[in-house]
């Protein structure tokens, strides 16, 4: 698959606790972006974060919380992105959902006779 040189980052802020149809949020939204074809997707794990609440999620010891933020990465095309939108504001609750144009500097295997 080619990704043209200006793509779209959908940026999505979740809680670790968030489901959707029985499953963790985040993994469902990745299983559809996947199903959707779009280019790619990560998730990240914040260890500490807050949102709308204020109140603070931390991975401290002391202090465990079962709710971390987590933030899931899809970059693909804007038509794409534009068509993933509504049926990602089926699947989340509450959240932040941002989107940025990106450029896309590589995307793929890297070339074997690449030096060193």
């Amino acid at each position: 698959m080619q990704l043209p040189k200006d793509a779209v980052l959908l940026r999505i802020f979740v809680g670790e606790g968030e489901k959707c149809h029985g499953k963790p949020l985040y993994e469902a939204v990745v299983m559809k972006a996947r199903e959707l074809h779009l280019a790619g997707a990560t998730v990240l794990r914040g260890p500490l974060g807050y949102g709308h609440s204020s109140r603070i999620h931390t991975a401290k010891i002391l202090r465990l919380s079962e709710d971390l933020p987590m933030v899931i990465e899809i970059v693909d095309t804007q038509d794409k992105i534009d068509a993933f939108l509504p049926i990602l504001d089926g699947m989340i609750g509450s959240g932040l959902v941002t989107l940025e144009k990106v450029q896309v500097l590589r995307y793929g295997p890297q070339r074997e006779d690449r030096p060193g």
